[in-house]
């Protein structure tokens, strides 16, 4: 609990982190968006592309002629999820960040508050230790004078 105790000023929003909760379908399309980013996924798609030209062209196997028609419907389908998928991470990521804002707002206008308070504070003591010392120096100047007047005089 101690490696969370930062986060204790956005625990109470931590309900709206996202406006579809934090059920499977929203962690899939994060998932998802995360991966289609990713050099690996790039890097794969674009080798199993190679591999799909070269057989079909080859004629290894005989599934897809040359125009590709079907791997060209791969590739719409592809992005017809994939679209959808990435924007609806992304609207979940916003408003998670939204959030987040928000309570770290929050948190800045306590600090802010208790910061003010504290220099009233000090500004109250400052004052206080100014009266004090004024006591003081009036007190120090009649024990002076008290001191000074019963020196001045002889004894009889």
């Amino acid at each position: 609990m101690e490696s969370q105790h930062h986060l204790r000023y956005l625990t109470p929003h931590a309900h709206l982190a996202s406006p579809f909760g934090a059920e499977a379908f929203g962690r899939f399309a994060e998932r998802t968006a995360r991966l289609f980013g990713t050099p690996h996924y790039l890097i794969g798609q674009t080798l199993l592309v190679i591999a799909w030209i070269v057989a079909n062209a080859a004629g290894w196997v005989g599934f897809d002629a040359f125009p590709f028609i079907l791997l060209n419907l791969v590739f719409s389908t592809q992005a017809a999820y994939a679209a959808p998928l990435i924007l609806l991470a992304e609207t979940r990521q916003a408003d998670r960040d939204k959030t987040w804002s928000e309570a770290d707002a929050a948190h800045r206008e306590q600090i802010s508050e208790r910061t003010l308070e504290l220099l009233d504070q000090n500004t109250q003591l400052t004052l206080r230790v100014h009266a004090l010392s004024q006591q003081i120096a009036l007190l120090t100047e009649q024990v002076h004078a008290s001191v000074v007047r019963a020196g001045g005089q002889q004894p009889q």
